[in-house]
């Protein structure tokens, strides 16, 4: 390994050892809008294995119209989080919730979300595992072999080992978790396309008869479903708590919506136009899969075997196609292959989200800061993923897999944050009134104020099927609270806690802090030609911005560089403590920098050198980092020009060979002038090409018959100024040069009132 300059001492020489230091924190790295896609995908469409059964377990056969309208209502949910992505990058209920209502109901929202993710991914996995031992029970009988696995035991066993798996995926990053799930949606698809064809295949041979109306004759609550209101008859009497009894037995269809606002911080740029083409995409897609699948196993799989069916639906729909039995078996292999692998996705978002709505809890100060402490190897917050992935396996056992008992408890969180977030981005748009870059529609501007209607009927929906709820859902909401409650009291002791302590950068980003013997492209992972951003005072960071906005990364990698710049000391070599070069400030500054790269939606690498002299430190990590342009704010303590003149000098410094750079310096109000280091050709005006070619016509007949070239106008007139300087006329130089530049910059600068 070649020794780095910037790093050593030479012999004699008294400044002390400089360190190097490359910082890394989780979820650095950006992904498409398709691989986000298919993270909220894996749990909105993994309902479509489930959603259907359940809802029609609990009132009819009716149930299909209900999910296709909680299908439809979620295109409105989804405009929801779309707007509070708009407003925090690192947004979600619990930032929506506590900007617009405060720091309280904001722990109470984001407890009740909790419950949601906790649930999800164990409903999830069970039903991965359902499917499973459903197939597998009937090939064992298909092969006359007495062997018959325990449902809900097999389940619940599937369910833990998948979990198991997607922990280690999230610890390792979300690059990873995201690539499969993208990968999960490949397959899919394909399965999705064969069974909607095969379904229009069947109801044309065998004839084709729609769901029965959502009409009070037509629906039949279980006692269960009805929960504390099965003494009454509402539910046929008054049409509208029906509806609303119906939809929230439904509402599980749509889950998923809030992983949105997690993932849209690692979505890369250009985020918000991303952020709408993610949202179509999951609209589209569990609209038709979700929808389709409850419509096609009502009107497919007969009334008398259907029910056998609730725990692995689509199954049952591959076994009542019209074609042959072996046929229709190897296709409910590869049904269940897809189910397996979908609802596993859900297990992985289900941890993805929860991980999301942590940080925000812990970059709040509500929990410690050591629940965010990067993976020493991955940069993740393993430690919150630990956490998460402890109780979803806690919560499989307890329920022994049974899918009804967990689609039973399931929905209260969700709601509930949902209503809340509702609420709070309603509250926002006139507590933060002003731009947004995409807005919840249905916005009536009466005189001076606004009206936002869309805003309210989604906000009063959400809330009615909360209300209702309550009533209906005996286990979600008992449990439910239990949990809210029980998570809400450990938020607050948590917060107590921590705010006893030392609390200074609770709000900060945490770092991985490694020590490297030298900087480059290998130690920091960035490839040549990058762009080097030197950042020392986080209110000035307009330039790291401009740059943000500008350079395309998928071409050229970003390096944010802060120059700790030492002392010089006639005492011997000192080595120095990471610690002392990487404190509150380093952090604050990377923090900053990380805010702004989220925002636009671009890794940035991140570094810190020290150096005796500032200039000297960065221009020697911009040699060894390879890059070919450097970025500066512009100086308050000197003119752009003399900042320019500064750096040339240090540049002159450096030992040979000194590669040239583009240097660019911004200005606060986003004006910047470019200068080039190192040899290059001169930015030659109209005026001096003119003048060199003037030259060359009135010379090239003087020294005939020898060919003269512009070229040679110049190299001559050069060398003539260098034999003057020779001959020690420098002043006589120097003062023709001086009049010459203050005869041009008069020229430029003509005095008021000429013309």
């Amino acid at each position: 390994m070649s020794t780095n300059p910037l790093l050593t001492k030479t012999p004699g020489a008294t400044r002390p050892v400089a360190r190097v230091l490359v910082a890394t924190t989780a979820m650095l790295s950006f992904i498409s809008f398709w691989r986000a896609a298919a993270i909220v995908l894996n749990d909105m469409g993994s309902s479509a294995f489930y959603a259907g059964a359940i809802a029609e377990e609990a009132f009819g056969k009716t149930a299909p119209w209900f999910i296709l309208a909680i299908m439809l209502f979620a295109y409105a949910v989804r405009a929801l989080y779309m707007e509070s992505c708009s407003m925090f990058v690192r947004g979600g209920v619990y930032r929506v919730v506590k900007e617009a209502m405060g720091s309280r109901l904001a722990k109470i929202s984001v407890s009740a979300l909790m419950f949601d993710y906790i649930l999800t991914g164990p409903i999830s996995g069970v039903s991965a595992g359902q499917y499973l031992t459903g197939f597998l029970n009937d090939f064992f009988r298909y092969a006359h072999l007495n062997v018959a696995l325990p449902g809900n035991l097999t389940a619940a066993l599937f369910a833990i080992a998948v979990t198991l798996y997607f922990w280690w995926e999230n610890v390792k990053g979300i690059p990873e978790s995201s690539g499969k799930a993208l990968r999960i949606m490949y397959v899919t698809t394909v399965m999705v396309v064969l069974m909607l064809a095969w379904c229009g295949y069947t109801l044309w041979t065998r004839g084709a008869h729609l769901p029965p109306w959502p009409e009070p004759h037509n629906m039949h609550f279980s006692d269960q479903a009805l929960g504390w209101l099965r003494h009454t008859n509402w539910a046929y009497t008054v049409g509208l708590i029906g509806i609303f009894i119906g939809l929230g037995h439904s509402v599980l269809a749509m889950s998923g919506e809030e992983t949105l606002a997690q993932v849209y911080r690692e979505l890369e740029h250009p985020k918000i136009p991303n952020l709408k083409k993610v949202g179509f995409i999951i609209f589209a897609y569990s609209l038709v899969f979700t929808a389709g699948v409850s419509f096609f196993a009502v009107m497919i799989i007969p009334d008398s075997t259907r029910s056998q069916y609730f725990g692995n639906l689509i199954s049952g729909l591959a076994m009542n196609f019209a074609g042959p039995y072996t046929l229709r078996l190897v296709f409910q292999a590869f049904v269940v292959l897809v189910g397996v692998l979908m609802l596993a996705g859900a297990v992985n978002t289900a941890i993805v989200g929860s991980n999301g709505v942590l940080n925000r809890v812990s970059e709040d100060g509500i929990l410690p800061q050591w629940f965010r402490q990067p993976h020493r190897r991955f940069g993740t917050s393993y430690r919150i993923i630990n956490l998460v992935v402890g109780l979803q396996i806690a919560t499989i056992i307890l329920s022994r897999g049974n899918i009804f008992l967990l689609g039973e408890a399931y929905a209260f969180g969700v709601m509930w944050s949902f209503a809340m977030n509702s609420a709070a981005v309603l509250a926002l748009r006139y507590k933060r009134p002003g731009f947004r870059e995409f807005r919840v529609p249905l916005n009536l501007q009466i005189g001076g104020l606004e009206f936002p209607v869309g805003l309210v009927l989604i906000t009063i929906t959400l809330l009615g099927l909360c209300t209702i709820n309550l009533f209906t859902k005996q286990i979600a909401t008992i449990s439910g609270i239990i949990f809210t409650a029980a998570f809400f009291a450990t938020f607050t002791i948590a917060e107590g806690i921590t705010k006893r302590r030392d609390t200074t950068g609770a709000e900060l980003d945490q770092f991985n802090v490694a020590s490297r013997t030298e900087l480059s492209t290998a130690t920091l992972g960035v490839r040549p030609s990058s762009v080097l951003v030197p950042i020392s005072n986080y209110h000035a960071l307009y330039h790291l911005g401009a740059v943000l906005d500008r350079v395309k990364t998928e071409r050229r990698d970003i390096v944010v560089l802060h120059v700790q710049v030492l002392q010089r000391s006639g005492s011997s070599e000192v080595e120095f403590e990471t610690d002392q070069l990487f404190g509150s400030i380093e952090q604050y500054l990377f923090t900053k920098a990380l805010s702004m790269a989220e925002q636009r939606g671009k890794p940035v690498r991140l570094a810190v050198v020290a150096a005796n002299d500032l200039w000297d430190g960065i221009l020697r990590a911009a040699v060894n980092l390879q890059s070919s342009t450097i970025v500066l704010g512009r100086s308050t303590k000197m003119s752009l020009a003399e900042q320019a003149r500064q750096f040339g000098l240090a540049w002159e410094a450096l030992p040979d060979p000194r590669p040239p750079f583009n240097l660019e310096i911004f200005t606060p109000q986003g004006e910047h002038e470019f200068f080039l280091l190192g040899p290059h050709a001169p930015n030659l005006t109209r005026n001096e090409v003119n003048l060199v070619h003037q030259l060359w016509l009135r010379l090239g007949d003087l020294v005939r018959p020898e060919e003269l070239h512009h070229h040679d106008v110049v190299h001559f007139a050069l060398n003539e100024v260098k034999q003057e300087l020779a001959q020690g006329k420098e002043q006589d130089v120097a003062q023709r040069l001086k009049d010459h530049l203050v005869q041009n910059k008069a020229q430029r600068n003509p005095p008021a009132g000429t013309c």
